[in-house]
């Protein structure tokens, strides 16, 4: 792709391959510009009564933001290429949480199919308050301030922290 175009490109990756980390690398290394983390596929559903496929949208929630946090703190200090965030933005405080993991680019469209592109300054106010409130100059001071190689606990980003939160689960 890059030897055949001269202006910037960012690779949309699915969230179903086994080495998320490994592909990136690889993409930065053949010239991409950056990714997107992550695509949502549309997936059929059966109805049982016709015996028929059925396309079925199911736009992202807030919960989705999750894997994209995790593999955005995981890669910000790995890639020096750019990082986007596309699934579970809602709320400004998920534009934070992007931009801590380490996002260069966040991208919303369930919120604006569902209410509208006005949305978008609420976003943005939202993200200017934050800033505010906690003394922050810039974007650029908070992006990646809590990836993997930044936060206070490296471990939460890693699988070892699953067992963890299942115990915390019983208590």
């Amino acid at each position: 792709m890059r030897a055949a175009i001269n202006i910037p490109f960012a690779v949309k990756l699915s969230p179903t391959y086994t080495a998320v980390a490994h592909i990136v690398a690889d993409l930065e290394r053949l010239g991409a510009d950056g990714v997107v983390l992550f695509n949502r596929f549309f997936q059929p559903d059966f109805d049982l009564e016709d015996l028929t496929i059925n396309p079925h949208l199911d736009l992202s929630t807030p919960e989705d933001l999750r894997l994209r946090l995790r593999w955005l703190g995981i890669l910000r200090d790995q890639v020096k290429f750019s990082l986007a965030c596309s699934g579970g933005v809602h709320r400004s405080g998920d534009v934070v949480r992007a931009l801590l993991a380490g996002a260069d680019a966040v991208q919303t469209t369930a919120l604006l199919l569902k209410l509208g592109p006005e949305q978008i300054t609420g976003l943005r106010d939202g993200l200017a308050s934050w800033l505010e409130d906690n003394e922050y100059q810039s974007v650029a001071e908070v992006k990646g301030a809590l990836c993997y190689h930044r936060c206070p606990d490296p471990s939460a980003y890693e699988r070892s922290n699953y067992l963890r939160t299942l115990q915390l689960w019983r208590a």
